[in-house]
């Protein structure tokens, strides 16, 4: 029989070889942050925060070059609206590259509803607010059906919405024949139809109902995007689609109804720029689909989807108002107000990049 009592304790042996272990900590290696990096992080939690900053300078800018007229109430209320219609536009392209998705055809869809809601009022005899109220639904139907060759037939929406951009267009024709509905034919039959044109003051600054109608939508989408779980899986779905689907989410309906809502919107911004523009003309706003993106991306707006407030197009609208009517009141030909929005988009969108390479 064998004597345990000579053996050495096994717990003896095992801490033995532990003192021959390596004792250092695991680390992980640290990486201090300088003030770009700070800078980027800060951009990338707060999208918005550019179009801000970027509309703060521009107005003091324009403010020492333009002179003092620039910061009269009245001017700083025109830009309001002027930008209007554009930012109606824009709530809407918003919804649609939240998803990750881009839509050519919203001016399209708000001057043919002009249209139908023009003739079905002056021209047919049918009572105004029916007529506006149709004007919406086929805002909403039209947007509906870009929704539906997206989901359904899996269409990409540039495609798609470039071919119906033209079918939208070639409808505003035939339905106005190429004429256009005259101011006083909608005084004389329907003038509701130009309530948003109508303007009041306050103090020495003077707004129309349709600036104040670009804020209410505006605010009622931010609500919807942010406090409803519905806008939770739009921002899923321009995130990653698939694993939106995965984590149950049905994405194809939701992107219905986000072409849908953008339509309707498109419907309000038809009603509006009747009153903006005091007629009815099938060739108003031709480069407004250009002009929506515009300020969705000026806006901060990613247009990989995912990414963004719906205020920041808001901003947007208002930073290009702002250099139209700055470099206006400085006396610079309109031909380089176009050159420089040109090259503010051109940055807005390189900022969006080097943001988004946080994240990557």
């Amino acid at each position: 029989m064998t004597d345990t009592s000579a053996l050495p304790p096994r717990g003896q042996e095992f801490e033995a070889s532990l003192d021959k272990s390596d004792r250092s900590v695991a680390a992980f290696e640290g990486h201090d942050k300088n003030v770009i990096d700070r800078l980027q992080h800060a951009l990338h939690a707060n999208p918005t925060m550019v179009p801000f900053i970027v509309l703060a300078l521009s107005i003091v800018a324009f403010g020492f070059i333009a002179g003092a007229n620039f910061f009269s109430a009245f001017n700083l209320s025109l830009i309001m609206q002027q930008v209007s219609i554009i930012g109606i536009l824009a709530a809407a392209q918003s919804l649609i590259i939240l998803t990750a998705g881009i839509d050519l055809s919203v001016g399209a869809i708000m001057v043919l509803m002009s249209v139908v809601a023009g003739n079905l009022a002056v021209s047919m005899g049918v009572p105004a607010p029916l007529a506006i109220g149709l004007g919406m639904v086929g805002g909403a139907a039209a947007g509906a059906l870009n929704g539906l060759f997206v989901t359904r037939f899996k269409l990409p929406p540039f495609i798609v919405t470039l071919g119906t951009w033209n079918i939208f267009f070639a409808l505003t024709l035939w339905l106005s024949g190429a004429q256009s509905i005259r101011s006083q034919d909608i005084d004389a039959a329907a003038p509701l139809l130009k309530f948003f044109g109508q303007s009041f003051r306050i103090g020495g600054a003077q707004f129309t109902y349709g600036s104040i109608l670009m804020v209410l939508i505006f605010a009622v989408l931010w609500y919807m995007l942010n406090r409803t779980a519905w806008g939770r899986h739009v921002y899923a779905i321009g995130d990653d689609k698939e694993a939106a689907e995965l984590s149950g989410i049905r994405t194809n309906r939701t992107l219905l109804s986000v072409y849908a809502l953008a339509g309707l919107v498109c419907g309000l911004a038809a009603w509006a720029s009747i009153g903006r523009v005091g007629s009815v003309s099938p060739q108003s706003f031709q480069e407004a689909n250009l002009q929506s993106i515009t300020a969705v991306v000026i806006g901060g707006i990613s247009l990989f989807g995912g990414r963004g407030s719906i205020m920041g197009p808001l901003v947007g609208a208002l930073i290009v108002g702002v250099f139209n009517s700055g470099l206006r009141l400085a006396g610079v030909d309109v031909l380089w107000q176009v050159f420089a929005i040109g090259w503010l988009t051109i940055v807005a969108v390189a900022i969006d990049q080097w943001i988004r390479k946080l994240s990557s």
